[in-house]
């Protein structure tokens, strides 16, 4: 515990700080104060296969004024698997704007990581926040490189109009099937897994309960489709969202044998035709060609990722990381 000089205290949080966690969302990001608020903090940070989140609280007059978490998460690299943070959920009271919370518990969180053993963190913080990450060590590894396919020519005029956010929420759509229904025969994901190449690059370690926890919840409204002979034959996981006037397709996973791309390509077909969506949106992975599945760049347009050392450098530039739209999406 630490006292800072504008009269706060900065602490680990418990789990009676929840309450006060939940409201203080409500006070300052707009949280609803209900049931469905509850259980997607929960699955989030309790639930993760990872690890619980470990929490902060800044406390001022006897009230929770301030709080910031780290979501666990792995990482694989050629074998090894690295224990890394994700910088997510974080908040100040709107009347304690200024005094420099943020900092405060976000430099405490650090110290404790470190002596957790967490390797790194890293996050995509957007233009308003990533000045401040900055300030406290991270790096700018570089813009995460995008790719979109068209999948009609209607869709092209509304894709090229959509320059703003995209919405938070999922549409729902009956395109594949529900994740939870593919994802939870663990038998044939484990299968799926063992024979999908290693990725050239940090990417997330992926098992059956990540993969299940990660999109398995009915309210995110993740989809799958899947191979004629199954989803160990091949799978690809996506949502829908709104981006202005424009419907896209969020491929988040593609979880594909190696030497088969035309299964690859018959599914991304599948989900073009199946979910209405004016076009595919991914990331593209290292060393892919522009054309490929008939994807294009998007120059200046992908998520920035940043990272920071704990007790572990991560690899320094762009080329070192395999990440997909699935690892780097809010939720």
């Amino acid at each position: 515990m630490s006292r800072g000089s504008s009269g706060f205290v900065v602490r680990r949080a418990t789990a009676l700080d929840l309450p006060a966690i939940l409201a203080l969302g409500g006070r300052s990001l707009g949280w609803r104060d209900d049931d469905a608020t509850a259980a997607h903090f929960a699955w989030k940070h309790s639930e993760n296969p990872f690890g619980r989140s470990p929490m902060w609280v800044a406390e001022a007059d006897d009230r929770i004024v301030g709080f910031r978490t780290f979501l666990h998460w792995e990482l694989s690299a050629d074998g090894d698997v690295l224990r890394a943070v994700r910088a997510v959920d974080t908040a100040t009271d709107p009347g304690f704007q200024g005094r420099g919370i943020f900092t405060r518990l976000t430099l405490a969180a650090l110290d404790e990581l470190r002596a957790d053993g967490v390797d790194f963190v890293f996050n995509t913080p957007n233009d308003q926040s990533r000045p401040g990450y900055l300030k406290m060590g991270w790096t700018v590894v570089g813009r995460l490189p995008v790719g979109v396919r068209p999948t009609r020519l209607r869709g092209i005029p509304r894709m090229l109009r959509a320059r703003t956010p995209a919405d938070r929420g999922a549409v729902p759509t009956d395109a594949g099937v529900p994740a939870a229904t593919v994802l939870a025969d663990r038998t044939r994901v484990e299968a799926l897994l063992a024979a999908a190449p290693r990725p050239a690059g940090l990417a997330t370690h992926r098992t059956p309960a990540y993969l299940a926890w990660r999109y398995g919840p009915p309210a995110l409204h993740y989809r799958v489709v899947a191979a004629p002979d199954g989803p160990e034959a091949g799978a690809v996981v996506f949502h829908l969202r709104r981006r202005g006037p424009a419907l896209e397709a969020v491929v988040c996973e593609q979880l594909i044998p190696p030497g088969a791309p035309s299964v690859l390509g018959r599914l991304l077909t599948r989900v073009a035709g199946e979910s209405g969506a004016d076009y595919l949106l991914r990331l593209r992975a290292p060393g892919d060609r522009p054309a490929r599945q008939g994807f294009w760049p998007l120059p200046r347009v992908g998520p920035v990722l940043t990272a920071r050392e704990v007790t572990r450098r991560p690899a320094p530039t762009l080329a070192g990381w395999a990440l997909s739209l699935g690892d780097v999406e809010l939720f």
